[in-house]
């Protein structure tokens, strides 16, 4: 049991860095009610929605800054629906690959996989074929300068906690960074750049194969 424990601490720090530790279940107070929203607020989150949904594969680059102010950078895949990779660069170890099913976090380092149901994570948010905000969320807060629209929401999911900012780029029509905020105010940035749509990616960069230290470990918690 201590073992099993002790394998759970690691696999939620790992995901942590990609800012996707809402994975756990919520033991807090309850979501908080729909914001009542103005008909420009509205529009504006409609307009996100369109952007998510108008989607079908893109790669580009992203800049991660932790809870704690470290900073990773790297090359990330998306091919709606479901499958992603985000590919970070040396010293960082990791590598996250969601196959549409599964999200697996590897650290290079030492030859391990860890993985969870995607649907369990906020990036099944950003990965769905269709996003309806409003069904899917509860928005906390819309705010718009002229250049950028940021928004507040909660996953619904049963097994979200934490609130999840998208920060949209008006001018260029593009998502340019979010932030994910878990229950204990930790906050972590991904922010987007270099951005190509439609791109083709190879199948093979959205397949995770487990290492052989995966399997023994399986065994030995039978």
């Amino acid at each position: 049991m201590k073992k099993k424990l002790l394998k759970r601490f690691l696999s939620v720090s790992a995901i942590c860095l990609l800012g996707i530790s809402a994975i756990l279940p919520a033991t807090t107070s309850p979501a908080s009610a729909q914001t009542r929203l103005t008909q420009p607020q509205l529009a504006a989150v409609n307009e996100i929605a369109r952007y998510f949904n108008s989607i079908r594969s893109m790669k580009g680059q992203f800049t991660q800054t932790g809870p704690r102010g470290r900073v990773s950078s790297g090359v990330f895949y998306i091919v709606k629906p479901g499958r992603m990779r985000f590919e970070y660069a040396p010293p960082n170890p990791l590598l996250v690959v969601s196959d549409g099913s599964w999200l697996y976090v590897k650290n290079r380092k030492r030859n391990r996989v860890d993985h969870y149901p995607l649907t369990t994570t906020p990036l099944r948010l950003i990965l769905d074929q269709k996003v309806n905000l409003f069904k899917e969320t509860k928005i906390q807060s819309v705010s718009e300068t002229d250049e950028l629209t940021t928004v507040m929401l909660k996953d619904t999911s049963a097994f979200a906690s934490g609130s999840l900012v998208l920060v949209f780029d008006k001018i260029n029509r593009v998502l340019q960074q979010w932030v994910v905020i878990d229950e204990r105010g930790r906050r972590t940035t991904v922010s987007l750049s270099n951005i190509e749509n439609d791109i083709r990616a190879n199948p093979k960069l959205f397949v995770m194969k487990l290492p052989r230290s995966n399997l023994r470990d399986a065994e030995d918690d039978r």
